[in-house]
């Protein structure tokens, strides 16, 4: 496992009120974090996948399970949640993100307003440089992984199955998320 807490906490934020934090994985859905204000978004050029292994929530450093990640593809776009928060926010997320996962800011569109205003936003990603990148495999293998993985945060499929429903009650579309949660829920 690699700890990316140290790195993310040198990018100071403290010169600012609040920032926008993007959530498009388990910040959706388990939001243990003072917010300001939330509202649906998207960020474009980035896909969802189940790319990063997960040694310190929902798999163990022996077994580790599957957890999302965002890649770069052009054209696409990413839709997710956006949390405003203050600044103080960040410690408990850099440790909550911290195999692996650096945070950036990146543009963002807010899909609650007709004219999707632009912002920009933190955003935390696992790129393929780190240790606990996995990367591509068939779904069917990335399933198997899924439903056999557990560690201290709980079941692995748990994790997607808990994203796929939020996703879908937000409105969002992500097939990867839902071919992949078909395919657990068929092997539990």
């Amino acid at each position: 496992m690699i700890n990316t807490t140290e790195q993310n906490q040198q990018q100071a934020l403290d010169h600012l009120e609040d920032v926008w934090l993007f959530g498009y994985g388990s910040l959706i859905f388990k939001v243990d974090f003072p917010i300001l204000e939330q509202r649906p978004a998207s960020i474009s050029g980035w896909s969802r996948r189940f790319w990063q292994a997960s040694h310190d929530h929902r798999g163990t450093p022996e077994k580790p399970g599957r957890v999302v990640t965002l890649i770069e593809e052009p054209g696409n776009i990413c839709q997710g949640m956006a949390y405003r928060v203050t600044p103080d926010t960040f410690a408990h997320l850099d440790h909550r993100e911290k195999n692996g996962y650096l945070r950036f800011f990146a543009p963002l569109s807010f899909t609650d307003a007709p004219e999707h205003v632009p912002a920009e936003a933190l955003v935390y990603v696992a790129g393929p440089d780190n240790a606990a990148f996995l990367g591509d495999a068939p779904l069917q293998d990335i399933a198997q992984q899924i439903a056999s993985s557990h560690g201290p945060s709980g079941a692995n499929a748990d994790y997607l199955l808990q994203l796929d429903d939020a996703l879908k009650t937000m409105g969002a579309i992500d097939t990867h998320v839902a071919e992949l949660a078909a395919q657990v829920r068929a092997l539990l």
